[in-house]
């Protein structure tokens, strides 16, 4: 499992939409292997579908597809967006945190949100998530929560 790390995370990330924020936070997935391109247009698909189901508080979007859709490995992405963007979501709208999340079973799906609600349940750590300026200024945040 590979959870907000160096590698699959991104702070001050310039998009001019939701999907292209699905494509960010998909891309660093993808860069590193965890999952495959379809997963990225799959993601897309699902919020072009389903509208912004994934927009799950106030200022946070956890887009994800199903693991058939070319999962390879657990894993968690990071992008904090330099400006937020708008989701279409009623009250959670607009978004500056975009987390990509890649399960390949309901297991490891219900695994890696366990990991991600427990973060972002503290106020406090969302605050600093919006803040940062640096994977270490991240790093730090995860660092204290364990």
């Amino acid at each position: 499992m590979r959870f907000l790390e160096r590698s699959i995370v991104k702070v001050g990330v310039e998009v001019s939409d939701a999907k292209e924020a699905i494509e960010a936070a998909g891309s660093l997935l993808f860069q590193e292997g965890l999952v495959e391109q379809t997963y990225i247009e799959a993601m897309k698909q699902a919020y072009q579908e389903n509208g912004p189901y994934f927009v799950l508080a106030p200022h946070i979007a956890i887009p994800h597809a199903r693991p058939e859709d070319g999962v390879k490995e657990a894993s968690v992405s990071f992008v904090q967006l330099k400006k937020p963007v708008v989701f279409g979501h009623a009250s959670n709208d607009p978004v500056r945190l975009v987390f990509g999340l890649g399960a390949s079973s309901s297991d490891e799906h219900l695994t890696l949100l366990k990991e991600l609600t427990g973060l972002l349940n503290d106020r406090h750590n969302v605050d600093k998530l919006t803040a940062a300026a640096s994977y270490e200024d991240i790093k730090n945040i995860l660092e204290m929560e364990r």
